[in-house]
């Protein structure tokens, strides 16, 4: 039988009661992450054992020459690794509805060098893109905080081209954490099929095919 010790007893515990009253207030009020939090969900240790970039990049089905469309980059981590992913010839537009949020990718985009991808304040259920824009659309944790599903993965479709790939990445511990029947449940009648799934309960992610 393997003990754990207090100090991670202690730390599983207040992140238990952190995720209960997270969700509890989530039923009442969905908002987008503010940026000040940022930092604490973008850390070293989700990089490193759970969530690395170049892995998740691959796994979300991304690949070299593609025109990709992040929606909540958060600190810009992910994009950054997709911008390397998809190489010169392709690009990664980040978007985000806080001006402050985007305002934060963009500098980190800037200070990574990277010149391939933006970041710029969007509103996901009215995109300023043309119609089949992007070849491949990812949210990690980020479509349980926008309000309207419907309206936003009708507008995504809208920018996909056809065959254009939508890509969904979840992780149990987020607040606003989608089962994955749930997904599946609300997106494929909006015009899209699943093509693929990786990973299990707790933390999976799901890819679509505009249909």
């Amino acid at each position: 039988m393997i003990l754990l010790s207090p100090l991670i007893l202690a730390v599983v515990l207040i992140l238990l009661v952190f995720n209960t009253l997270a969700r509890i207030v989530r039923k009442f009020w969905h908002f987008p992450m503010p940026e000040f939090m940022a930092p604490w969900i973008d850390n070293k240790y989700r990089h490193k054992y759970v969530q690395p970039p170049d892995v998740m990049a691959a796994r979300h089905g991304i690949l070299p020459g593609m025109k990709v469309l992040e929606i909540g980059p958060g600190n810009a981590t992910y994009t950054i690794a997709s911008a390397e992913r998809v190489g010169p010839k392709g690009s990664v537009t980040a978007i985000d509805i806080e001006p402050k949020m985007a305002e934060r990718a963009g500098r980190r985009l800037k200070e990574a060098g990277i010149t391939n991808a933006e970041a710029r304040v969007a509103d996901v259920y009215a995109m300023p893109f043309a119609d089949n824009t992007f070849d491949l659309c990812y949210m990690m944790m980020v479509i349980g905080e926008i309000p309207d599903m419907r309206r936003a993965v009708t507008d995504i479709r809208r920018v996909l081209k056809p065959g254009g790939l939508l890509t969904f990445t979840e992780i149990l511990i987020d607040p606003d954490y989608p089962l994955k029947s749930t997904l599946i449940r609300k997106v494929t009648p909006l015009g899209f099929k699943v093509k693929q799934f990786t990973g299990g309960f707790v933390h999976y992610t799901l890819i679509f095919e505009k249909a």
